[in-house]
């Protein structure tokens, strides 16, 4: 049997999302306008909502969840919809750091995800994803934003990123983009579980040039590594892959400045993109 639209759209959070805004706004015999009155959004963006063309910012969502007594729903559906933004190749390190006791990362050109401000993620996707919508770019970098609530858990994972001094060099969204993230990175490293080592161009060649790297262990001690590179990414789980990927961050590691170091280097670069942005 052939389905129809509706039923189409039902396997979409987004979908799902807007036509449970229209039920719960017209069960309230409210109309878009009136309810736009009482939440304070504009009702042509709570119409592109019920349409399922936009997602309702985290803000909107809670407004919704608290006007309508939903407990959460809106905003679960919103997590739900951004997590759909995700690549399938991504999505299993997304699901294991939440999991994750101890999460390493090496980056060879970019700072590491859980690192990015937003508007450092605006830059990146902008630039690769030219054809997106700008709607549809905002909900992934709102979706990588929210990633980083693993460190306000209660047991918040060990996080210790390695980068190439590259990530530094290259001037991602322009010198004033570059000095938010630049001393967000500073800020990031202040809770002890969290440590960042940049690997300097004085070290020359190094085992994952071109590629970066995650590993995710959890608290049983296995590791799942995560390698991507361009539009793919490839899990392991393999013991005999994962001590080879872990031998190759420890050969990186070794070859990386000391923590205080690389804050000096961290601080030398916002320097000098400090001066660019004055200019």
């Amino acid at each position: 049997m052939e389905l129809n639209n509706e039923d189409d759209d039902r396997a979409t959070p987004r979908s799902v999302l807007g036509r449970r805004l229209r039920r719960l706004r017209e069960a309230a015999d409210l109309s878009q306008r009136a309810l736009a009155d009482k939440v304070g959004y504009p009702h042509t963006y709570l119409s592109r909502v019920e349409r399922g063309e936009q997602l309702p910012s985290e803000a909107l969502a809670e407004r919704l969840d608290t006007y309508f007594a939903t407990d959460g729903l809106f905003a679960e559906l919103l997590a739900m919809a951004q997590d759909a933004s995700i690549p399938d190749y991504g999505r299993a390190v997304v699901d294991s750091e939440r999991k994750a006791a101890r999460i390493q990362v090496f980056g060879s050109s970019l700072i590491p995800g859980l690192l990015q401000t937003e508007d450092y993620a605006h830059a990146l996707f902008r630039e690769s994803l030219p054809g997106e919508s700008e709607e549809r770019r905002n909900g992934r970098v709102a979706t990588r934003m929210r990633r980083k609530r693993v460190f306000e858990k209660e047991q918040a994972p060990y996080y210790w990123a390695i980068m190439d001094e590259a990530a530094l060099r290259r001037p991602i969204g322009g010198a004033a983009c570059m000095c938010g993230q630049l001393r967000h990175l500073i800020k990031a490293v202040e809770p002890s579980q969290v440590a960042v080592q940049v690997l300097p161009f004085a070290q020359g060649e190094h085992p994952m040039l071109g590629g970066s790297l995650s590993l995710l262990t959890f608290r049983n001690g296995s590791t799942t590594g995560y390698v991507e590179s361009f539009f793919s990414g490839e899990s392991v789980e393999a013991p005999a892959k994962v001590l080879e990927l872990t031998h190759m961050f420890d050969v990186a590691r070794s070859k990386a400045l000391p923590e205080g170091e690389t804050l000096d280097l961290i601080r030398e670069y916002l320097r000098k993109y400090e001066n660019e942005d004055d200019s």
